[in-house]
């Protein structure tokens, strides 16, 4: 028994070992055309967003599990353009030259350029699990259908999914900071609105942990408040 919990506990720390060293880890940028696009990869998860002046054109992500040091095994949890792909797992790929990464994603091989390398008290991967409603904070249960926000160093992105039936909901991303309790977004990509790009969003952010309180106003200037945890 004590054998079969070492055996275990020592996957477990090989696994941690393997994401937390990976130099894949932070937010990657890659042009084509008039479109660019967003690689956000956390330990254990990554998204990939793009988009031009006149839009959001798609994303697309999932969690990833290394098993190599140049490559991993995917598993897509949202793909706008097709929800077929939700569930599938494309292997992934990668070659790494100075601040450039060489993706092989499935079929797909794109040259990325480093925007950072994850470094952040608010780096990883949260899912909204409270939300404030007269004046009370009701838990949300756990289920398929989510919201979830990606942040590495400098970059977030959050997408309303739903992992079961493939449906996507909408997404926004850009660039964030978090300094004295003050949580702040500007807009680079949004699904819904477009006109919104370029804005600026602050909020007031309390960090506990794996815990994070966050209140202010929404991009439409409703007040909100809402608790996220830290997958």
């Amino acid at each position: 028994m004590k054998k079969t919990c070492l055996l275990i506990l020592l996957t477990v720390l090989s696994l941690f070992n393997l994401y937390a060293q990976s130099p894949a880890i932070g937010a990657w940028k890659t042009t084509s055309g008039d479109n660019t696009s967003l690689m956000l990869i956390t330990p254990g998860y990554f998204s990939i967003a793009t988009y031009n002046k006149e839009g959001f054109v798609s994303t697309t992500g999932g969690t990833w599990e290394g098993t190599s040091d140049d490559g991993a095994t995917t598993n897509i949890e949202f793909n706008s353009k097709d929800s077929s792909q939700v569930g599938k797992h494309p292997e992934a790929i990668a070659k790494f030259e100075g601040d450039q990464l060489v993706l092989t994603l499935g079929n797909e091989t794109n040259t990325w350029t480093r925007v950072d390398d994850g470094n952040s008290v608010m780096a990883g991967v949260w899912q909204i699990t409270g939300r404030e409603a007269n004046g009370k904070m009701n838990q949300m249960k756990p289920g398929a259908r989510k919201t979830i926000k990606i942040l590495t160093g400098t970059k977030f992105q959050w997408v309303a999914i739903n992992t079961e039936t493939g449906g996507f909901f909408g997404t926004g991303g850009g660039t964030y900071t978090f300094d004295n309790g003050v949580y702040t977004e500007k807009i680079e990509f949004f699904s819904r609105d477009n006109s919104r790009v370029g804005a600026s969003l602050t909020f007031k952010g309390v960090l506990n942990g794996d815990t994070w309180d966050h209140s202010g106003k929404s991009s439409k200037g409703d007040p909100i408040h809402e608790e996220w945890t830290r997958k």
